[in-house]
């Protein structure tokens, strides 16, 4: 299938679904979003596909949402457009088959959550995370919030989603964003031993396992609220003191 914004592959029991317009840094504008939605139900229709590596092209995971149309939702409502990015983590989220994020570079904001939307997650030991949402002007949404907590605890996600503050690979490991830190030259092979040996197992018992572990951290933390991040961020876009402290953030990017 043709994307704009990404590139899908299948080898026998793996597909690739690669984030791939490198020269910006896998930017997550409202379009890629789309795409990555409509890309996680084309590999649905694909049942022989046991697993799915998510990675970025070039020097990064993803940049996180892009900048340079920062609040555009093009020819859609505010709304719809504040909602596309909740809808792509769903959408990643309850894929048929496991998802692996392959995370490498630089990995931001809506980047980390499309990371987290995968079932396990394995970082190049040189990755730099960031959530810099708040320092945007808007609330982390996409059901971020419930995600972190259920993953990290509240503590860990107030401190990492309140300051804004860059954090190592090391600290994504510990705190449980990522489940496997490996040197940055081993990161491709570990990724593909990982998705080899899942690709053996019965597509079944990994489905039903799934299944039961989500099912689980639902019962945790629920993210069925998910729906209404989008009235936040929109409400967020109008707000005169949030959009003043994003234009100082841009400005002093050079954006």
């Amino acid at each position: 299938m043709a994307f704009d914004t990404l590139t899908t592959t299948v080898d026998g029991r793996i597909g690739r679904l690669t984030l791939d317009r490198p020269a910006k840094l896998n930017p997550l504008s409202t379009h890629c979003l789309d795409e990555l939605a409509a890309a996680a139900a084309w590999f649905d229709d694909r049942p022989d596909v046991r697993v799915v590596i998510v990675s970025g092209a070039g020097r990064a995971f993803s940049a996180g949402a892009d900048l340079s149309g920062f609040g555009d939702a093009g020819e859609r409502s505010a709304r719809d457009g504040a909602d596309a990015g909740r809808v792509m983590v769903e959408a990643v989220e309850r894929m048929r088959a496991v998802t692996i994020a392959s995370i490498h570079g630089h990995c931001i904001g809506g980047g980390v959550l499309l990371a987290m939307a995968c079932d396990l997650r394995v970082t190049a030991e040189s990755t730099n995370f960031v959530i810099p949402e708040v320092d945007l002007g808007i609330p982390l949404t996409w059901g971020g919030i419930p995600r972190l907590v259920r993953e990290i605890g509240a503590a860990a996600t107030r401190d990492l989603v309140l300051s804004c503050r860059p954090f190592t690979a090391m600290e994504a490991h510990v705190r449980g964003i990522a489940n496997r830190m490996v040197p940055d030259d081993d990161l491709d092979t570990e990724v593909a031993t990982l998705a080899a040996a899942l690709a053996e197992k019965s597509a079944y018992t990994l489905r039903v396992t799934l299944d039961a572990v989500d099912a689980a951290a639902e019962a945790l933390v629920s993210t069925d609220g998910a729906w209404s991040d989008a009235d936040q961020l929109a409400t967020a876009m109008h707000d005169a003191e949030s959009r003043a402290v994003a234009a100082t953030y841009l400005e002093a990017r050079g954006l």
